[in-house]
């Protein structure tokens, strides 16, 4: 049987991930992965997830086995969180999944079944697993622009594709903090998005991984809860990883709004269903910590606060990555990247580029040219900008740095 199996492919990111552990290189720069780090390069844990975890040991709570829809306080906390207001609720249900990853598939295998022969459009550039969840789940895929031949975020191109979308097709949005260009599209945009949906009758589905590290949480679910306001139906994927730090807890939530409770209780049959098949039932810790903090005033506050200080820091970074461009005359980097938000930066550079960044410098970035801003220490920026300078390209570039003074940088 084994010998039928043709070589798979390989997953780009950790190949990538696979590579920087055997490099020995004192400077070299892991930039590939999506995890916070704080300033000393750790991925800390939050302390209100710390505080959050004690309580729970303390009470020390039967491990029993939990519904298909796994934690119930969780699911309803996402959807306060994520929906605020009761309007919005009531048009809505949850249930608890494995992680973003999971919230994703379950959507779509609802997809597949609610619209058979829908065919879901995802971005292009689109984070690396979007099309293959979706075609795992036995669904056309199809792509629309984001940016214009240079490079550049072209709103007007990104209209013009989905106004090809048809009825019965589904549009995958990030809802904030684009992976892997960290280029949102404006509120305009956003609203003409929802026009184009009203019109045409495609659905939107959300994926929600980085809210709270982009312009704040409330700002960043401005446009998910705009849509939710203006459509009768949207889905929308939750993880819980980089705002609550929970990356090996795999915590997260689907979230659909429809017209009914009547068609609420099917969509919620529908997803337990599909989860019975692939893990039966979700992960409790990681939705227990979530739970207990979003039930407690002073840990919610002190959550918001850390987060708030995560985001600050990633802005903090990005800014300094600019300034030090700017300072090699790559000015054109340099506006390029202080465009962008969240904790993925886009450099237009082309995958030889990059290549001789990770094989020159030993910065490691994704072939495409994402780097994960939020994944260096400070002190590490003035190199990241030196190292990305040398291989731009053009008479101007700057030497790349000696060995001798990596320790410097």
């Amino acid at each position: 049987m084994l010998e039928l199996l043709a070589p798979p492919p390989a997953d780009p990111l950790w190949d990538l991930a696979a590579e920087f552990a055997a490099d020995t290189r004192p400077e070299r720069l892991d930039l590939v992965l999506g995890v916070y780090r704080d300033a000393t390069g750790v991925t800390p844990v939050m302390s209100a997830v710390r505080e959050a975890e004690l309580r729970l040991a303390e009470r020390s709570a039967s491990k029993e086995y939990r519904g298909l829809s796994g934690n119930t306080a969780f699911n309803r906390a996402m959807l306060q969180e994520v929906l605020a207001t009761p309007e919005r609720t009531a048009r809505a249900t949850a249930v608890q999944t494995v992680a973003g990853t999971g919230a994703l598939r379950l959507l779509s295998d609802l997809v597949r079944r609610t619209r058979p022969g829908a065919t879901v459009w995802i971005s292009d550039p689109a984070y690396v697993n979007h099309g293959p969840i979706l075609r795992a789940a036995g669904l056309a895929v199809r792509t629309y622009r984001t940016r214009d031949a240079a490079g550049r975020p072209d709103e007007a191109a990104l209209l013009d594709d989905l106004r090809e979308a048809g009825r019965h097709d589904v549009v995958l949005l990030q809802g904030c903090c684009h992976n892997p260009t960290g280029v949102d599209p404006s509120f305009a945009c956003w609203e003409a998005l929802v026009e184009l949906a009203a019109e045409a009758g495609w659905v939107p589905f959300l994926d929600l991984a980085y809210h709270g590290l982009g312009d704040g949480f409330d700002a960043d679910l401005r446009a998910t809860r705009m849509l939710a306001d203006r459509l009768p139906e949207l889905l929308i994927a939750v993880s819980c990883s980089k705002n609550f730090g929970l990356y090996s807890d795999r915590t997260g939530c689907a979230i659909v709004l429809g017209p009914g409770a009547r068609e609420l209780r099917h969509v919620e049959t529908a997803l337990q269903n599909a989860a019975r098949t692939l893990y039966s039932m979700p992960p409790e810790h990681g939705a227990a910590v979530v739970a207990c903090i979003l039930g407690d005033e002073r840990l919610r506050a002190d959550w918001r606060a850390e987060l708030d200080a995560m985001r600050g820091r990633i802005a903090a970074n990005r800014a300094e990555l600019v300034g030090n461009l700017r300072a090699l005359d790559r000015g054109g980097l340099a506006e390029t990247l202080a465009r962008q938000k969240g904790m993925f930066s886009m450099l237009p550079l082309g995958p030889g580029q990059m290549r001789e960044l990770r094989q020159r410098h030993g910065v490691y970035g994704t072939a495409g040219g994402r780097i994960n801003i939020a994944g260096v220490a400070a002190h590490r920026i003035p190199y990241l900008a030196v190292s990305v300078a040398a291989v731009s390209g053009g008479p101007d570039a700057p030497p790349a740095p000696e060995a001798a003074a990596v320790a410097a940088l």
